[in-house]
């Protein structure tokens, strides 16, 4: 039985992880696996290689994907579930182990809805997918956003500024919530909650009135902000779109650090952490997490699970339907920000 898998969206450490433990559970299974590159666009082009224990060997540790990945959805590409469902019958394909996001799972779902036999494996380092406590990916990027947070406080300190810090998170601020609170973040911005600037500024006003000489300021890329309060709330494009057609996101941490200087005169600096949190190898928690995932979705795909995803709940991975999985993202909830709020200041 031949099974294809890919993977789709943006990349994130512990993608070769779930590769690895995908093949190494189908060769108990006795399936032949397929690997289609650069995620949907291999079954659109027909573009595939034979996944085997010797071509996923030593690539555990690795960032990034063997597969290559991109964000072609074939919904959006003319005709492209008949061209998929082609390719899947020209190849014998038995099933395809979709390892993805929200975009790359939300595709999974229609093409499982169209009658395609299909698993699916949660990636993201914003952990925003619904059905699943974390996704892997997601604690390597903190642990590199704390880090940053970490050596800003020591040259923030030294120079008597305030330093404000971007990370990733378009819709939702788990990064910068968690990164916030782990690094002792003195001010967390997240696309949950408008940011109103003028309020920012009142306390980090307070903040130094009190003796304190340095503040840090995290913000996720996708906070929409208030210039006041009575002003409607801003997100901060570059005026462009990316591969998937959505606005490009970007300078919201420079906006933030101009306005925090106008309004109290502390010097500030920003600091934009980009693509580096997407990079590099998986933290151990995520190996872990990334390889029971890998090795759920083999299970599944030898029971006949199809229309569902590996997800964890508390310490156990469960099959979770992939319509529930994608119906909303997954925010941070207000309960879980009001811890982060009892630091401030």
């Amino acid at each position: 039985m031949k099974v294809a898998v890919l993977t789709g969206g943006g990349d994130c450490p512990g993608l070769n992880a779930v590769i690895r433990a995908i093949v190494r559970r189908a060769s108990e299974h006795g399936f032949e696996m397929m690997g289609l590159r650069d995620g949907w666009k291999g079954l659109l082009d027909d573009n595939h290689f034979r996944l085997t224990r010797e071509t996923t060997s030593g690539i555990l540790h690795r960032g990034g994907t063997i597969l290559g990945t991109s964000r072609v959805n074939p919904f959006k590409v003319e005709n492209g579930l008949e061209r998929v469902k082609r390719a899947i019958e020209r190849n014998g394909i038995h099933a395809v182990i979709a390892i993805g996001g929200e975009g790359t799972l939300s595709a999974a779902t229609r093409m499982s809805q169209e009658g395609v036999r299909i698993v699916g494996v949660p990636k993201t380092i914003d952990n925003d997918l619904n059905g699943t406590d974390f996704t892997f990916g997601f604690d390597t990027a903190v642990m590199i956003a704390t880090e940053a947070v970490d050596r800003l406080h020591s040259t923030a300190e030294s120079h008597k500024r305030v330093i404000v810090c971007e990370v990733m998170g378009r819709h939702v601020g788990w990064i910068a919530t968690y990164a916030g609170i782990a690094g002792g973040a003195d001010v967390i911005l997240v696309p949950e909650i408008p940011a109103d600037l003028e309020a920012v500024a009142q306390h980090l006003q307070r903040r130094h009135a009190g003796g304190r000489t340095f503040s840090i300021v995290v913000v996720a890329e996708g906070t929409r902000i208030k210039m006041s309060a009575n002003q409607n709330e801003q997100l901060v494009t570059t005026g462009s779109l990316d591969e998937a057609g959505r606005p490009r996101l970007g300078g919201v941490g420079n906006i933030v650090a101009s306005e925090i200087e106008r309004r109290t005169g502390f010097e500030t600096r920003v600091s934009v952490l980009g693509h580096i949190q997407r990079g590099g190898a998986p933290t151990a928690h995520d190996r872990v997490l990334a390889t029971r995932f890998g090795v759920h979705a083999c299970d599944m795909v030898a029971r006949g699970e199809f229309g569902k995803m590996a997800a964890l709940r508390g310490n156990e991975i469960v099959s979770e339907h992939l319509a529930e999985a994608t119906r909303e993202l997954k925010r941070v909830p207000k309960e879980f920000f009001e811890v982060a709020q009892v630091f401030f200041g």
